[in-house]
C-alpha cells in the first residue's frame, strides 16, 4: 500500500519548487553503526532481525521525524524495490537484502532512513535545489537526537567507524545533483569532470555509482570524510557547485551565440519525437526531456514546465511504468507505454 502511495507523488528530488535551471536536488547521507554489533555482512539472520527492530524502534521515538512509515525489505516484491531505487530511496544493495533490513521514510520523502544495508544504518535527506547547509541543518538535528536512544561505534581518533574504510570519520556524503546539458553539448563536460576529481570530488550518473548520466545529469559528491569536518566538506562543495554552476551557464550563453541554429534543431527534434514516437526507451525519453528542460531554459519552450519534465522523467522509469500498469512488462511493451504516458503529459500541460 506504501508503494502504491508513492507512485502518485512527486520524488521529492524533482518537486522543483526552486529550479535555477542547472540545480536540481541536493542530498546529505550520514552512515552510522551500533556498537557492539557486527556489520549487517557478519550477521546471521537472528542477529539482523534483532538490531533492525533495534533501530526500528529507536527512530520511532526521534520526534523531528515526522509522518514516519516502515517499509520491510522482505515484504516487498522486486517491481516495488526498482521504484524505491527510482525515487533515490535506496540503494541496489538494500534492494537485494530481505527480512531483517527496511526503510524508514519520513516528511513525503524528503527524509529515508535505511536499515541493515552496507552499515547499520544509512540515513539521507533530500531536497530540491541547491539546500546544502539546510538539507545539514536538518540531517544533524536527526542523527543527534537518534543519539538519545542509540550508541554508535565511535573513535576519538577517526571519528565515525563504518563498514567501508572510505566512509570512515564522518560517515557523510553530501551531493548535489545538476543539469550539465551546456557543457555536454560544447564538449566542455570531461575537462569539468577532471578537474573535480582532482580536487577530490566524485561525479556520477544520475542513479549514482556505476551509473551513465543519463538526460545530462550528475552528481557531484565529497569523497573525503575523514579529516575534515562536516561543514569543511560542505562549505568545499558549495564553492565547487557554485563554479560549476558558472561554467554551465556560459557553456549555454556560448551555445546560442555560436551554435543556435543547433541549438534550435536540438530542440525541435526532441520536441518532434517525443510528441510523435510510439516507442521509446528509458534513456531515449530522459535524453530528449533533457533537451525540453534546456528548451524551457532558453525561453523557445513555452508551454512545457519544468516540473512536469521532471515528473514525466519519474514516471516513465521502469519499475513506475510496471507498478502503475499492475503488472510485470517485457521491454517492448515498456517502450510503447513510456511513449503514450510521455505523448499524454506533454499534451495535458500544452493545454
Amino acid at each position: 500500500m506504501i508503494i502504491d502511495d508513492l507512485v502518485k507523488q512527486k520524488g521529492a528530488w524533482l518537486a522543483m519548487d526552486r529550479d535555477t535551471g542547472v540545480v536540481i536536488s541536493t542530498r546529505i547521507r550520514l552512515a552510522r553503526n551500533i556498537r557492539g554489533a557486527r556489520f549487517p555482512g557478519w550477521m546471521d539472520k537472528e542477529d539482523t532481525i534483532k538490531v533492525c527492530s533495534r533501530i526500528k524502534e529507536a527512530f520511532a521515538k526521534v520526534k523531528v521525524l515526522h509522518e514516519q512509515v516502515y517499509v520491510d525489505m522482505g515484504s516487498v516484491d522486486a517491481m516495488e524495490k526498482e521504484v524505491l531505487k527510482e525515487r533515490h530511496l535506496i540503494s541496489y544493495e538494500l534492494a537485494g537484502k530481505g527480512i531483517g533490513s527496511g526503510l524508514i521514510l519520513a516528511e513525503n520523502e524528503h527524509t529515508a532512513i535505511m536499515i541493515n544495508e552496507e552499515d547499520h544504518i544509512r540515513m539521507q535527506t533530500i531536497s530540491p535545489g541547491m539546500e546544502l547547509e539546510s538539507v545539514w541543518k536538518k540531517i544533524n538535528a536527526i542523527d543527534t537526537e537518534s543519539e538519545k536512544y542509540l550508541d554508535y561505534e565511535f573513535s576519538t581518533g577517526l571519528g565515525y567507524l563504518t563498514s567501508c574504510p572510505s566512509n570512515v570519520g564522518t560517515g557523510m556524503r553530501a551531493s548535489v545533483m545538476l543539469h550539465l546539458v551546456g557543457l555536454k553539448l560544447t564538449n566542455d563536460i570531461d575537462k569539468v569532470i577532471k578537474g573535480l576529481n582532482s580536487l577530490g570530488l566524485a561525479v556520477r550518473g544520475m542513479l549514482g555509482e556505476g551509473t551513465d548520466a543519463f538526460g545530462n545529469m550528475f552528481q557531484i559528491s565529497n569523497q573525503s570524510t575523514l579529516g575534515e569536518t562536516e561543514e569543511e566538506i560542505i562549505e568545499k562543495l558549495v564553492r565547487m557547485i557554485s563554479s560549476v554552476v558558472a561554467h554551465e551557464l556560459n557553456a549555454r550563453d556560448r551555445l546560442m551565440e555560436k551554435n543556435r541554429m543547433l541549438v534550435l534543431d536540438h530542440i525541435g527534434r526532441a520536441n518532434g519525437i517525443l510528441a510523435n514516437a510510439r516507442l521509446l526507451t528509458s534513456r531515449e525519453a530522459i535524453d530528449l526531456l533533457s533537451i525540453l528542460r534546456l528548451g524551457i531554459y532558453y525561453g523557445l519552450v513555452k508551454n512545457i514546465s519544468v516540473p512536469l519534465i521532471n515528473e514525466t522523467i519519474l514516471l516513465t522509469q521502469p519499475g513506475h511504468l510496471q507498478k502503475i500498469n499492475g503488472k510485470i512488462l517485457s521491454s517492448e511493451e515498456r517502450d510503447e507505454l513510456r511513449s503514450e504516458v510521455v505523448r499524454r503529459k506533454l499534451k495535458e500541460e500544452s493545454r
